[in-house]
């Protein structure tokens, strides 16, 4: 499961410029997912919910997974952000509650923004 995230993307995308462009898009994967798993949770579907949720929660697993403690502290702190994310989702899909998930896409979405402009990548989204 450690790399789900990963050949999941790298099958659609084989293409994959950069390491840089990955980050982005596994950003980008969970607000799909995310997206996704609320809208599931308002048609009350929970299987729906449910796979949604894990395919977001398998893309925060490949980020703890890939990041490099030799770098400092933000490592430690990332690993602490995702894990937390984690929780959220597993909150989510345990009380069917989009409030969770709308969480979790702002810290996404300001990570997002943040990678991006650290590493000058264009946004598309």
């Amino acid at each position: 499961m450690n790399n789900l995230a990963y050949n999941t993307y790298a099958k659609n995308n084989v293409a994959v410029e950069s390491p840089e462009k990955l980050i982005e898009m596994l950003y980008e994967g969970i607000l799909r997912f995310n997206a996704q798993a609320t809208v599931a949770i308002a048609s009350k579907n929970i299987e729906k919910r449910t796979y949604w949720i894990n395919r977001s929660m398998a893309i925060f697993v490949e980020l703890i997974t890939t990041l490099d403690y030799t770098h400092g502290e933000v490592a430690q702190y990332l690993h602490g952000l995702y894990s937390y994310q984690q929780e959220l989702l597993i909150e989510a899909n345990l009380h069917n509650n989009s409030e969770k998930i709308d969480e979790v896409n702002n810290v996404v979405k300001g990570l997002l923004e943040a990678w991006r402009e650290s590493t000058n990548i264009s946004q598309t989204a």
